[in-house]
């Protein structure tokens, strides 16, 4: 008999701690539907990454709330869609992500990152930016960086406005394949000392340097490593020994070897 007196203590505790939780729970839900959500001029946002870009600030906020969400001031707190708001701001180009909360006072936090183009495509029509991973969004009418610019007949099409992912496989290879040429740029001397990158109608990809006349023949966007020391082979071997604007082309596209021609 004790046991089951055992048990039926230990059930009531049970049911005791579960009555408490959901008693305390519906006081905070009603709690926090009388708190209400303050306007635009409590809005915070921060923009993560600010000092490298400048594409997203408060005021493109503010107006993509008004537009796409609504009124959001004067709503409790439990109605406001956070899941919608991070959706439609996280639709816009420049954003690479976002992450929406409400603190106890009502004010609307909004937190977010952009995105980080590693070059410019130009055809000479449209523009675009390209992050890292191949992701293609517009020029944006606020802010700009100074990226690479890949030029000329480009394979890859570009259409207005565009954003996302190349759909064909054989123009992504190709983007995935420039944007390679240019991360390995990065952080080297051939990052300042290449002042274009042209594509000409064959695919075939050329450098032209800051200083000096040379257009480097650089072929498909391949074997990248092994052609930036032939370019490196080039300027310690045979510059010193030349006149400036002796050699018209430097051809990188053999294997083992630099083939100039005046």
């Amino acid at each position: 008999m004790k046991k089951i007196y055992r048990y039926i203590l230990g059930a009531l505790v049970v049911l005791s701690c579960a009555a408490v939780w959901i008693l305390t729970s519906r006081m905070a839900h009603r709690e926090l539907a009388a708190r209400t959500c303050q306007g635009k001029g409590k809005l915070q946002v921060t923009v993560t990454d600010s000092s490298e870009r400048r594409f997203v600030a408060k005021a493109d906020v503010q107006d993509w709330l008004e537009k796409e969400y609504g009124a959001y001031a004067g709503l409790p707190l439990d109605s406001v869609d956070l899941h919608r708001i991070e959706k439609i701001i996280s639709a816009h180009s420049a954003v690479r992500d976002c992450e929406a909360w409400i603190t106890d006072d009502g004010v609307l936090h909004v937190q977010l990152c952009q995105r980080q183009p590693v070059l410019k495509l130009d055809n000479g029509q449209n523009a675009c930016y390209a992050d890292a991973t191949g992701y293609l969004f517009p020029l944006q009418s606020r802010g700009s960086v100074d990226v690479p610019v890949v030029s000329g007949t480009l394979p890859v099409k570009l259409e207005r406005g565009y954003k996302g992912y190349l759909q064909d496989q054989g123009q992504s290879l190709w983007l995935s394949r420039i944007i390679g040429m240019v991360l390995y740029m990065k952080g080297t001397v051939w990052e300042q000392d290449i002042d274009r990158i042209r594509v000409q109608a064959d695919g075939e990809v050329r450098l032209y340097p800051v200083e000096g006349k040379e257009e480097f023949l650089f072929g498909p966007p391949v074997r990248i490593e092994e052609k930036f020391r032939l370019l490196t082979a080039y300027y310690r071997s045979v510059v010193p020994s030349k006149d400036p604007g002796y050699y018209k082309t430097v051809d990188l596209r053999y294997r083992k070897q630099v083939v100039c021609k005046k």
